[in-house]
């Protein structure tokens, strides 16, 4: 895989991303406070098992998961499916250029809106960054997630990655059908294609999108976030 791209951060931005990094405050447990909640814990449980074989394990992780994406507005799956393709769910994954755990994040991210004492090893942490940076990636890119993918992964415009990412939803991780389709409402797709790669690669990613809103059910997913485990996250 390839990586993200050191750029120059205005000092807001910095500050912003800053802040969201060093908000560690967790409530003490966890509550599935909806059936659907339930529903989809063990669907997830039961996913994860030949690449987590632990149960205790693969809960705090799938916990991590979901805390960390919805705090920063992502969809838990489309997380569930950057880690896979990113280091296939090991703890301790290491680049060829250096990218670290979980979700692959840059050693760079930890001295631009980190402090030292952040393991990018640590589960919580990486997950806190990883989503962070998207975060990051979707609101420079107003939306668009065919580009922040592409600038997640350092491949800007190319549409390899980000397929790779929606293939892995669309054959492990899909639960619910409304997440995507507002995923699918926000892909920017140009107006004027004119032939070029990056317009045909948008339009097909949209596409594939599309599809796999006719093959899963409408389900919503409530979790009470309200305590949890300080353990499962360090």
């Amino acid at each position: 895989m390839g990586s993200q791209v050191y750029e120059i951060l205005s000092a807001s931005t910095r500050t912003v991303l800053q802040r969201t990094v060093s908000d560690s405050a967790v409530a003490a447990s966890i509550t599935l406070s909806d059936p659907d909640a339930h529903e989809w814990l063990n669907a997830m449980v039961g996913r994860l098992e030949r690449r987590i074989p632990d149960l205790k394990e693969r809960k705090a992780f799938l916990t991590t998961v979901y805390y960390e994406a919805t705090r920063a507005g992502l969809d838990p799956e489309l997380v569930l499916s950057i880690i896979q393709i990113e280091s296939n769910f090991k703890k301790y994954a290491v680049s060829s250029v250096g990218a670290r755990g979980y979700m692959q994040v840059m050693p760079f991210w930890v001295d631009v809106i980190g402090t030292p004492e952040h393991n990018l090893f640590h589960l919580r942490v990486n997950l806190r960054y990883g989503c962070t940076i998207l975060r990051h990636y979707l609101d420079l890119e107003r939306g668009n997630y065919f580009r922040a993918l592409g600038r997640y992964n350092g491949s800007l415009g190319k549409a390899d990655y980000p397929n790779l990412v929606f293939n892995a939803w669309q054959r492990h991780w899909v639960y619910s059908a409304s997440a995507q389709r507002e995923i699918a409402q926000k892909i920017k797709v140009p107006n004027t294609i004119q032939g070029t790669q990056d317009s045909v690669d948008s339009i097909a990613y949209a596409r594939q999108i599309g599809e796999i809103l006719k093959l899963v059910p409408q389900s919503r997913i409530s979790l009470d976030l309200r305590t949890c485990s300080k353990s499962f996250f360090w």
